[in-house]
């Protein structure tokens, strides 16, 4: 564990025990990354739209001040909760444009490995990848985290290995296998 993990982790157990300074030194340290993450979702969105990527972090720290009793456990484990975090805001905000815009063309989805899943028009395959998730945790809990993690979060395969405890082999082989049970899933 490099110098900055082992800080970022230290700050992390602070703040679960209720240091506000702790909250305080810990959020430039991870802000950058949370931003770079969800800018890579956001960076097709309008201009105009209402939710862009500083917005989305915003939404994800104030819903984890929120949070009571988290027992932080390291980095990967913020980062973990953070990633299910946007996967909420991002499809709560789907499913309120989208009932405001009923119907369309085919549903398309793309689940290739960096996709930006809040470009404009997607809504509908967000709120059905969401769906076709929920179903898969049920069948297979561990593949639908690692489809959150990469797909939501935007972690890489050691990130997500890191953070479920298994090998970035069955990361990868995880990745595989849930990517095409959710293709089969949302288009059939």
């Amino acid at each position: 564990m490099d110098a900055e993990t082992a800080q970022i982790t230290n700050l992390l157990k602070a703040w679960s025990r209720g240091d506000d300074g702790a909250l305080a030194a810990l959020t430039p340290k991870v802000y950058d990354e949370l931003r770079r993450r969800a800018a890579k979702y956001m960076r097709n969105e309008n201009a105009g739209n209402t939710l862009q990527a500083t917005a989305l972090v915003h939404e994800v720290f104030l819903r984890l001040v929120e949070v009571d009793n988290v027992q932080w456990q390291d980095r990967a484990h913020f980062f973990a909760i953070s990633a299910s975090m946007m996967r909420r805001i991002l499809v709560d905000h789907a499913r309120a444009k989208s009932r405001s815009k009923r119907g369309g063309a085919a549903l398309r989805v793309n689940l290739e490995e960096h996709p930006q899943v809040a470009a404009p028009g997607r809504d509908r395959e967000l709120v059905a990848i969401d769906d076709a998730l929920n179903t898969l945790a049920g069948l297979d809990p561990r593949k639908a985290k690692v489809i959150e993690l990469r797909f939501f979060g935007g972690l890489s395969v050691e990130e997500t290995a890191e953070v479920l405890k298994i090998s970035p082999e069955s990361v990868a082989r995880d990745w595989k296998m849930a990517r095409a049970w959710l293709l089969s899933e949302i288009t059939s």
